[in-house]
């Protein structure tokens, strides 16, 4: 995130006065296995969808907390940025969707032997949710027993 000050007045009037969801113990596993030997998925909040999947839906209020499953095979150059958040500029994301989704880097590490495989499917989230209760205890639940499913031993967050 850049300097409050780059934010317009209401952003900057609206993160001062927004709740903050505290989260304690913060969930963590650590790894059980070397990451060379590690089956690794990607999860974003950059909102990026392929061209076939529906957008995200700006009229949730409190944000859409639903994801997008995204297939390990899929051309990072494909995706749409269909982050709602005008907080921060897309420009980046535009010129190299790796910034926010690095699957090309991903294959890169597991061809390099740095990582065992890459996951089949990686998820993508949309970011600034507000209203995180539907997050929290339905769509953060169903993303991990998927990824459990997959047999994920590490995700990398890549938040936007």
């Amino acid at each position: 995130m850049g300097d409050l000050g780059e934010l317009s007045l209401p952003v900057r009037a609206f993160l001062k006065v927004y709740r903050w969801r505290r989260i304690d113990p913060v969930p963590w596993s650590p790894l059980r296995k070397p990451l060379a030997e590690s089956n690794v998925a990607l999860v974003t909040t950059a909102g990026l969808v392929l061209p076939d999947q529906p957008p995200f839906d700006d009229g949730v209020k409190g944000g859409d907390a639903s994801f997008r499953e995204i297939p390990a095979d899929a051309s990072v150059r494909s995706l749409i940025d269909a982050h709602r958040s005008d907080t921060f500029d897309h420009a980046g994301i535009a010129a190299d969707p790796n910034l926010a989704f690095p699957l090309d880097r991903l294959h890169e590490l597991a061809r390099d032997g740095v990582v065992g495989r890459v996951n089949r499917r990686h998820l993508s989230f949309m970011g600034s949710i507000t209203a995180t209760a539907r997050l929290v205890k339905e769509r953060a639940p169903e993303a991990a027993r998927l990824l459990v499913e997959d047999g994920v031993d590490a995700a990398l967050l890549v938040p936007v």
